[in-house]
């Protein structure tokens, strides 16, 4: 059984001139239960955001019915677009609720509904599992190969306009909106996404992350690399931190071409 989210109700009293602002959240007490809407009402305050909300919410879990439940669960950390944690689907639109303001996501009188995130694994109410996508980070060794034991001295001096290249794509905070706007990542698949690809060329980009760039190509040629992608441009469409997925997967495929070139010569 399943539910879909109605984002046309209403209520007279939620906009932007109202006392209050509605909020319909959809919970699910454990994966293999139904779902079901709560709603509620927060008292409206100037600049708010979504988390503010939920919060206010797990302090007065009581709908607007008068029934007395559960606080929604849901994940939050570091409260200024940094940590990734706080995705949800907002209005329909996966984002991040910690940079979500309500004045902004609301439409007129409309009610604002909160979803978890469909293409990973549901733990409670708003809350996933994303370890796959920290699974892949590792598949394609998204990192840089010195373990910090001793002293190696000033690193490969890198020139101004490689950095402002590369510094876009190291914005990245695996929030996971890239990957829940694909239409090529399902759960059902391996497909690592935008968000890996662009680590990977992140990294192979880097003079000494590039020593590990063979092992990250070949990981990308596999199932579920970078010839899965179908560049339907969703990625981009959602990104918070605006990198250039559809660069880098266009680059990072240059990368894998070139590799399978040189391997088959190679013998």
């Amino acid at each position: 059984m399943t539910q879909t989210s109605d984002a046309n109700v209403k209520s007279p009293a939620s906009g932007p001139g109202a006392a209050h602002v509605t909020m319909r959240i959809k919970r699910q007490d454990t994966p293999d239960k139904a779902p079901r809407w709560e709603t509620f009402h927060v008292p409206r305050r100037p600049n708010m955001n979504i988390i503010s909300c939920l919060q206010w919410i797990a302090a007065h879990p009581t709908e607007v019915d008068g029934k007395q439940t559960s606080p929604p669960v849901y994940e939050s950390s570091c409260l200024e677009e940094v940590c990734g944690a706080c995705t949800m689907v907002i209005n329909g639109k996966v984002r991040q609720a910690c940079s979500s303001l309500v004045d902004k996501v609301q439409s007129g009188d409309e009610a604002i509904t909160l979803e978890p995130m469909t293409k990973f694994p549901l733990v409670r109410d708003l809350m996933v599992d994303r370890s796959r996508l920290f699974e892949d980070l590792k598949r394609v060794k998204a990192w840089v190969p010195i373990d910090g034991s001793y002293d190696l001295g000033a690193g490969p001096a890198v020139s101004q306009p490689i950095q402002e290249r590369r510094y876009p794509l190291s914005r990245c905070i695996s929030c996971g909106c890239c990957l829940d706007a694909c239409p090529q990542y399902t759960p059902s698949n391996k497909f690592v996404g935008a968000a890996i690809i662009s680590q990977a060329r992140l990294f192979n980009e880097h003079p000494v992350g590039a020593a590990l760039k063979g092992e990250r190509l070949d990981a990308l040629m596999e199932e579920g690399g970078v010839q899965d992608c179908g560049k339907a441009g969703n990625c981009v469409e959602v990104c918070p931190k605006q990198i250039p997925l559809l660069e880098s997967i266009s680059t990072v495929q240059r990368q894998v071409t070139l590799h399978a070139i040189k391997k088959f010569f190679a013998g």
